[in-house]
Protein backbone atom coordinates (compact mmCIF):
# COMPACT_ATOMS: atom_id res chain seq x y z
CA UNK A 1 0.00 0.00 0.00
CA UNK A 2 1.18 3.52 -0.83
CA UNK A 3 1.58 5.50 2.41
CA UNK A 4 2.61 8.78 0.75
CA UNK A 5 -0.17 10.71 2.51
CA UNK A 6 0.84 9.24 5.86
CA UNK A 7 4.41 10.39 5.31
CA UNK A 8 3.26 13.91 4.37
CA UNK A 9 0.95 14.04 7.38
CA UNK A 10 3.67 12.94 9.79
CA UNK A 11 6.14 15.46 8.33
CA UNK A 12 3.78 18.36 8.96
CA UNK A 13 2.72 16.99 12.32
CA UNK A 14 6.34 16.80 13.51
CA UNK A 15 7.02 20.38 12.39
CA UNK A 16 3.92 21.61 14.19
CA UNK A 17 4.86 19.73 17.34
CA UNK A 18 8.37 21.21 17.26
CA UNK A 19 6.97 24.71 16.83
CA UNK A 20 4.60 24.23 19.76
CA UNK A 21 7.48 23.13 21.98
CA UNK A 22 9.45 26.22 20.97
CA UNK A 23 6.50 28.49 21.72
CA UNK A 24 5.85 26.98 25.13
CA UNK A 25 9.47 26.11 25.99
CA UNK A 26 8.19 22.61 26.61
CA UNK A 27 10.01 19.44 27.52
CA UNK A 28 10.68 16.91 24.80
CA UNK A 29 8.16 14.54 26.39
CA UNK A 30 5.31 17.08 26.60
CA UNK A 31 2.00 15.65 25.40
CA UNK A 32 0.84 17.08 22.04
CA UNK A 33 -2.77 17.73 23.08
CA UNK A 34 -1.62 19.42 26.27
CA UNK A 35 0.78 21.57 24.24
CA UNK A 36 -1.97 22.69 21.88
CA UNK A 37 -4.22 23.75 24.76
CA UNK A 38 -1.43 25.59 26.55
CA UNK A 39 -0.40 27.46 23.40
CA UNK A 40 -3.83 28.77 22.42
CA UNK A 41 -3.17 32.03 24.29
CA UNK A 42 0.24 32.39 22.68
CA UNK A 43 -0.57 32.06 19.01
CA UNK A 44 -3.55 33.01 16.85
CA UNK A 45 -3.15 30.09 14.43
CA UNK A 46 -3.20 27.57 17.26
CA UNK A 47 -6.24 29.29 18.73
CA UNK A 48 -8.04 29.10 15.39
CA UNK A 49 -7.21 25.45 14.80
CA UNK A 50 -7.21 24.10 18.34
CA UNK A 51 -9.86 21.46 17.72
CA UNK A 52 -8.33 20.27 14.44
CA UNK A 53 -4.88 20.00 16.00
CA UNK A 54 -6.20 17.96 18.90
CA UNK A 55 -7.96 15.65 16.43
CA UNK A 56 -4.75 15.35 14.39
CA UNK A 57 -2.88 14.37 17.53
CA UNK A 58 -5.25 11.45 17.94
CA UNK A 59 -5.06 10.67 14.22
CA UNK A 60 -1.28 10.58 14.37
CA UNK A 61 -1.46 7.77 16.91
CA UNK A 62 -3.86 5.88 14.64
CA UNK A 63 -1.57 6.27 11.62
CA UNK A 64 1.75 5.36 13.22
CA UNK A 65 2.55 2.18 15.10
CA UNK A 66 5.77 1.92 17.06
CA UNK A 67 7.72 -1.31 16.84
CA UNK A 68 11.15 -2.46 17.92
CA UNK A 69 12.41 -1.51 14.48
CA UNK A 70 10.96 1.99 14.55
CA UNK A 71 7.68 3.54 13.41
CA UNK A 72 5.43 1.81 10.87
CA UNK A 73 2.47 3.31 9.05
CA UNK A 74 -0.73 1.34 9.58
CA UNK A 75 -3.20 3.82 8.07
CA UNK A 76 -3.26 6.47 5.36
CA UNK A 77 -5.12 9.79 5.83
CA UNK A 78 -7.25 11.33 3.08
CA UNK A 79 -5.98 14.06 0.73
CA UNK A 80 -8.17 16.68 2.46
CA UNK A 81 -6.69 15.90 5.87
CA UNK A 82 -3.12 16.07 4.57
CA UNK A 83 -3.72 19.34 2.73
CA UNK A 84 -5.30 20.87 5.83
CA UNK A 85 -2.51 19.93 8.23
CA UNK A 86 0.05 21.19 5.69
CA UNK A 87 -1.84 24.47 5.51
CA UNK A 88 -1.85 24.79 9.30
CA UNK A 89 1.86 24.00 9.34
CA UNK A 90 2.58 26.78 6.85
CA UNK A 91 0.54 29.31 8.81
CA UNK A 92 2.25 28.32 12.06
CA UNK A 93 5.83 27.80 10.90
CA UNK A 94 5.99 30.24 7.95
CA UNK A 95 3.19 32.76 8.47
CA UNK A 96 2.74 35.55 5.87
CA UNK A 97 4.38 38.84 6.79
CA UNK A 98 2.16 41.90 6.92
CA UNK A 99 4.51 43.82 4.62
CA UNK A 100 4.25 41.05 2.02
CA UNK A 101 0.47 40.85 2.15
CA UNK A 102 -0.75 44.42 2.34
CA UNK A 103 -0.01 47.02 -0.26
CA UNK A 104 1.95 49.81 1.33
CA UNK A 105 -0.31 52.84 1.38
CA UNK A 106 1.04 56.34 1.16
CA UNK A 107 2.02 57.32 4.67
CA UNK A 108 1.28 60.93 5.57
CA UNK A 109 4.33 62.64 7.02
CA UNK A 110 5.58 66.00 8.25
CA UNK A 111 9.01 67.22 9.27
CA UNK A 112 9.90 68.06 12.85
CA UNK A 113 11.32 71.47 11.92
CA UNK A 114 8.24 72.59 10.01
CA UNK A 115 5.48 74.73 11.61
CA UNK A 116 2.31 73.06 12.89
CA UNK A 117 0.32 74.66 10.10
CA UNK A 118 1.89 72.08 7.77
CA UNK A 119 0.48 69.31 9.94
CA UNK A 120 -2.99 70.87 9.77
CA UNK A 121 -2.66 71.09 5.99
CA UNK A 122 -1.44 67.48 5.80
CA UNK A 123 -4.43 66.29 7.83
CA UNK A 124 -6.76 68.16 5.51
CA UNK A 125 -5.18 66.79 2.35
CA UNK A 126 -4.79 63.18 3.47
CA UNK A 127 -7.97 62.91 5.58
CA UNK A 128 -5.99 60.58 7.84
CA UNK A 129 -5.76 60.64 11.61
CA UNK A 130 -2.03 60.04 12.04
CA UNK A 131 1.02 61.84 10.71
CA UNK A 132 4.50 60.38 11.07
CA UNK A 133 7.01 63.03 12.10
CA UNK A 134 10.49 62.74 10.62
CA UNK A 135 13.60 64.46 11.92
CA UNK A 136 16.62 64.22 9.60
CA UNK A 137 15.25 61.09 7.95
CA UNK A 138 14.35 59.32 11.21
CA UNK A 139 10.92 58.84 12.72
CA UNK A 140 10.79 61.12 15.74
CA UNK A 141 7.19 60.38 16.68
CA UNK A 142 3.62 60.82 15.55
CA UNK A 143 0.95 63.49 15.62
CA UNK A 144 -2.63 62.36 16.00
CA UNK A 145 -5.40 64.64 14.73
CA UNK A 146 -7.42 64.44 17.96
CA UNK A 147 -4.31 65.21 19.99
CA UNK A 148 -3.67 68.29 17.86
CA UNK A 149 -7.29 69.38 18.23
CA UNK A 150 -6.92 69.27 22.02
CA UNK A 151 -3.79 71.44 21.87
CA UNK A 152 -5.52 73.97 19.63
CA UNK A 153 -8.60 74.01 21.87
CA UNK A 154 -6.41 74.64 24.93
CA UNK A 155 -4.73 77.60 23.22
CA UNK A 156 -8.08 79.01 22.13
CA UNK A 157 -9.44 78.55 25.64
CA UNK A 158 -6.51 80.51 27.02
CA UNK A 159 -7.27 83.35 24.63
CA UNK A 160 -4.10 82.86 22.58
CA UNK A 161 -3.85 83.38 18.84
CA UNK A 162 -4.34 80.06 17.03
CA UNK A 163 -2.72 81.47 13.90
CA UNK A 164 0.43 82.47 15.80
CA UNK A 165 0.51 79.10 17.56
CA UNK A 166 0.29 77.12 14.31
CA UNK A 167 2.85 79.27 12.52
CA UNK A 168 5.39 79.66 15.33
CA UNK A 169 5.36 76.15 16.83
CA UNK A 170 7.24 73.39 15.08
CA UNK A 171 5.80 69.91 14.67
CA UNK A 172 8.65 68.44 16.67
CA UNK A 173 7.82 70.65 19.63
CA UNK A 174 4.52 68.92 20.39
CA UNK A 175 5.69 65.30 20.21
CA UNK A 176 4.55 63.37 23.27
CA UNK A 177 5.84 59.96 24.40
CA UNK A 178 2.47 59.27 26.04
CA UNK A 179 0.80 59.49 22.64
CA UNK A 180 3.13 56.80 21.30
CA UNK A 181 1.62 54.36 23.79
CA UNK A 182 -1.45 54.41 21.55
CA UNK A 183 0.66 52.94 18.76
CA UNK A 184 2.29 49.52 18.56
CA UNK A 185 5.66 49.18 16.88
CA UNK A 186 6.46 45.92 15.07
CA UNK A 187 9.52 44.84 13.12
CA UNK A 188 9.31 43.82 9.46
CA UNK A 189 8.95 40.15 10.40
CA UNK A 190 5.53 40.85 11.92
CA UNK A 191 2.91 38.55 10.46
CA UNK A 192 -0.66 39.18 9.46
CA UNK A 193 -1.64 37.17 12.53
CA UNK A 194 0.49 39.42 14.77
CA UNK A 195 -1.32 42.50 13.47
CA UNK A 196 -4.74 40.87 13.73
CA UNK A 197 -4.00 39.77 17.27
CA UNK A 198 -2.77 43.27 18.19
CA UNK A 199 -6.05 44.87 17.13
CA UNK A 200 -8.03 42.12 18.85
CA UNK A 201 -6.20 42.47 22.16
CA UNK A 202 -5.72 46.26 22.19
CA UNK A 203 -9.00 47.92 21.26
CA UNK A 204 -7.57 51.30 22.28
CA UNK A 205 -4.65 51.53 19.84
CA UNK A 206 -4.66 54.06 17.01
CA UNK A 207 -2.40 52.10 14.67
CA UNK A 208 0.22 49.44 14.18
CA UNK A 209 3.48 50.78 12.79
CA UNK A 210 5.97 48.47 11.09
CA UNK A 211 9.65 49.46 10.82
CA UNK A 212 12.83 47.51 10.10
CA UNK A 213 13.45 46.50 13.71
CA UNK A 214 10.32 47.77 15.42
CA UNK A 215 11.99 50.73 17.13
CA UNK A 216 11.50 54.47 17.12
CA UNK A 217 13.87 56.32 14.82
CA UNK A 218 13.51 54.05 11.79
CA UNK A 219 11.63 54.62 8.56
CA UNK A 220 8.01 53.50 8.64
CA UNK A 221 7.42 50.60 6.25
CA UNK A 222 3.74 50.09 6.92
CA UNK A 223 1.04 51.77 8.99
CA UNK A 224 -2.21 49.93 9.62
CA UNK A 225 -5.17 51.39 11.50
CA UNK A 226 -8.43 49.90 12.82
CA UNK A 227 -10.00 50.90 9.48
CA UNK A 228 -7.75 48.25 7.89
CA UNK A 229 -9.10 45.54 10.19
CA UNK A 230 -11.85 44.41 7.74
CA UNK A 231 -9.21 43.94 5.02
CA UNK A 232 -7.05 41.94 7.42
CA UNK A 233 -9.99 39.73 8.34
CA UNK A 234 -10.93 39.26 4.67
CA UNK A 235 -7.41 38.12 3.94
CA UNK A 236 -7.54 35.55 6.72
CA UNK A 237 -10.91 34.29 5.52
CA UNK A 238 -9.61 34.08 1.93
CA UNK A 239 -6.83 31.87 3.26
CA UNK A 240 -9.50 29.47 4.53
CA UNK A 241 -8.97 30.56 8.12
CA UNK A 242 -11.99 29.97 10.32
CA UNK A 243 -13.89 33.22 10.95
CA UNK A 244 -14.45 34.38 14.51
Amino acid sequence: MDYANAARFLKSYNKIESQLKLLYHAKATQNFTDLVRRCTDLNLTIRRYENELIDYGKLRNAIVHRTAGGEVFIANPSDDVVENIEYIERQLCNPPRATDVFKVKKISTVFADKPLITAVQAFGESEKKTLVVYDHGKMAGVINSYYLYRLIAAKAGAGESITDYLKNTNCGDILDEKLLKKYLLFDKQATVFDVFDAFERRKDIYAVIVTENGVLGEKVLLLLTPSDFPAINRYLEACNAKPY
